[in-house]
């Protein structure tokens, strides 16, 4: 028999069951009467004979069309934000559900249209999710289904997916003042930004982390960098800044890597090494940065993890309100040593 064309009837008779018995262990109907080892002849059936379940059939029994629709605004085309889809694509497809995606570049309009377009296919709920973690309203339209928030809040009866900033926040810090740094600099403060929930969600998270690692310590931040929009040059002029103040911080906290790559380029051009003149951490774990020299410490962004768990909460309808944190862990590399001696 070909793989892929046996119908329920030809695994029943691989198993010694009815069609109804393997009906029942296929569809993990609860409470049923078989056999363990009856129901391990059922699975062993279906995989050996390469058996699909009839999706039409099983969405008019249950109502349920095994589908599912990931609308974002520019999370497909970002160079590693991508992971988030890749891990909710995985996630439904070890589940058997198909994940329908789409992009509306922040365009309402065109978000309006996508929604409308997922909702005439039945589809069974809704990933929102965002490039930059943020606060944000969802359509209304879109919550006539179960809906999960991913990289953003905002809705208090939804379940909300984040990278946990502020313990990175916490944790970067701590690694810098258990190398025994005490004049720390934070490169990519934005107050308005902070403070701005439905702008960003991680700069004011990451601040309160860093913030409460040096109040455990009594230490206090040094002067710092303001930066808009957390792009290389912008980390390269920051830098430069702090060099020419009359005292040099011996640490700098980067708010995410772009900062940090040109944090490494303005040190170079300054004549001055890291770590042996100045400690860098960072945010994100950008692909590059591994390839610096020496390769950044960073607090790693977990966005495939965070896009599998959105898909998960869907499909277990484990739909209560409230946040779920994912842990951002710490990428150690050569960025981080103890503070020059004569600082």
């Amino acid at each position: 028999m070909a793989r892929g064309r046996a119908t329920l009837a030809d695994v029943a008779r691989r198993a010694g069951l009815s069609v109804t018995a393997a009906s029942l262990v296929l569809n993990q109907r609860p409470g049923i009467r078989i056999t363990e080892a009856a129901q391990l002849r059922v699975f062993a059936a279906a995989e050996e004979l390469g058996y699909r379940p009839n999706i039409a059939a099983r969405s008019l029994r249950t109502r349920k069309t095994a589908t599912l629709a990931f609308v974002s605004d520019v999370v497909a085309t970002t160079r590693f934000a991508g992971d988030m889809i890749r891990g909710a694509l995985d996630a439904a497809r070890e589940r058997d559900h198909v994940l329908l995606i789409a992009e509306t570049q922040g365009d309402p309009e065109v978000e309006r249209q996508a929604i409308e377009a997922m909702l005439d296919r039945q589809i069974d709920g809704f990933v929102y999710a965002c490039m930059y973690s943020r606060r944000l309203t969802p359509p209304r339209e879109m919550l006539a289904r179960p809906t999960v928030l991913l990289n953003a809040d905002g809705v208090d009866s939804v379940p909300c997916v984040l990278p946990d900033d502020e313990e990175a926040g916490h944790r970067v810090a701590t690694a810098l003042l258990e190398r025994g740094h005490r004049h720390i600099a934070v490169i990519g403060r934005t107050p308005e930004i902070e403070r701005n929930s439905r702008r960003s969600l991680a700069a004011g998270a990451r601040l309160r982390g860093i913030r409460r690692a040096l109040g455990a310590y009594d230490v206090r931040l040094s002067a710092g960098g303001q930066c808009e929009d957390w792009q290389p040059a912008e980390g390269y002029e920051a830098t430069r800044a702090l060099l020419s103040r009359r005292t040099v911080p011996q640490a700098v906290i980067c708010m995410n890597d772009r900062l940090a790559f040109g944090a490494y380029q303005a040190l170079a051009g300054a004549g001055l090494t890291v770590p042996g003149d100045l400690s860098v951490v960072s945010f994100d774990d950008d692909p590059i940065a591994d390839w610096l020299r020496p390769g950044l410490t960073t607090a790693a962004l977990p966005h495939e993890e965070m896009g599998r768990l959105a898909v998960e909460l869907l499909l277990d309808e484990d739909l209560e309100p409230g946040t779920r944190w994912i842990p951002m862990p710490l990428r150690e590399r050569a960025s981080i040593a103890g503070p020059r001696q004569d600082r």
